[in-house]
């Protein structure tokens, strides 16, 4: 693939990805992990690295983007931050451990756990499951402990980790709105603790291809960078003007398709 081949595609995948983002209510990083494992493939990348490498790089680009959603929110006075930084060590520790995890995991083995969550997440889609509000806030140890399964999902499988944040904030007594903010305030630290872990990880592997520090390959993270955040409006735009439930069962069906592919792989 020529390099304008290679960043015009880079380019369409941060549309694409902001686009589903903003009118599914998901994070990018589900649909940049598996098109950065196929685009990494068709560029030659040794396969032992191109999930890791893919992993890593959709964290990089969640840091920017995160900042962004979690900027909007904090301006909005949507994060609560109390339960932020009852979070906070966990969702630190916790990406920390997940990248060791996925460090210590073959590309085929991590390629399959993605796939199973990827299968999850449709089937919850398809079944539309939505937390059940709660109004009793856990303690500094369970807070502690959510934080940590959180941050090592999350980085294990290169996402923002809203999907399970916002469930859990809505048991604590969140607001939804509350829920969605904060949600989106830890995605930033996980997201930056887990790439620059992944680049520490991945530092001076002999497999790497120019232009990739550690897991992290940079003409990738910019190019989706810059078309993911304005694509994010456009998607927030259609979403309000399609109907919702075809909406969600035609993106649980591309989950599926993309989680099943992982798995058979």
């Amino acid at each position: 693939m020529s390099v304008l081949v290679t960043l015009l595609g880079y380019l369409g995948l941060g549309a694409a990805a902001g686009t589903m983002a903003g009118l599914f209510g998901v994070g990018g990083g589900i649909i940049i992990v598996p098109v950065l494992v196929f685009a990494f493939g068709l560029q030659g990348i040794p396969s032992d690295i191109t999930m890791h490498l893919a992993v890593g790089t959709s964290l990089a680009t969640i840091v920017i983007t995160g900042a962004s959603s979690a900027w909007g929110h904090f301006r909005k006075g949507s994060i609560h931050r109390p339960w932020f930084m009852a979070l906070l060590p966990g969702l630190m520790l916790g990406a920390i451990g997940g990248v060791f995890i996925a460090g210590n995991l073959s590309g085929t083995v991590l390629g399959t756990l993605f796939g199973i969550f990827v299968l999850l997440l449709a089937t919850k889609m398809v079944l539309g499951l939505s937390p059940k509000p709660g109004a009793r806030v856990p303690g500094k140890l369970a807070m502690l402990v959510a934080g940590g399964v959180v941050g090592a999902i999350s980085a294990l499988f290169g996402i923002g980790g809203g999907a399970m944040t916002v469930p859990w904030l809505s048991r604590c007594g969140a607001s939804m709105t509350q829920a969605v903010g904060t949600s989106a305030a830890c995605g930033l630290p996980i997201a930056a603790v887990g790439a620059i872990t992944f680049i520490i990880m991945g530092w001076g592997n002999p497999l790497l291809p120019a232009w990739a520090t550690g897991f992290v390959m940079w003409p990738a993270f910019f190019a989706i960078v810059l078309t993911s955040v304005p694509f994010a409006r456009v998607g927030v735009r259609l979403a309000h003007v399609l109907p919702a439930r075809v909406l969600r069962l035609c993106f649980a069906f591309l989950l599926a398709v993309v989680g099943l592919r992982f798995v058979l792989a």
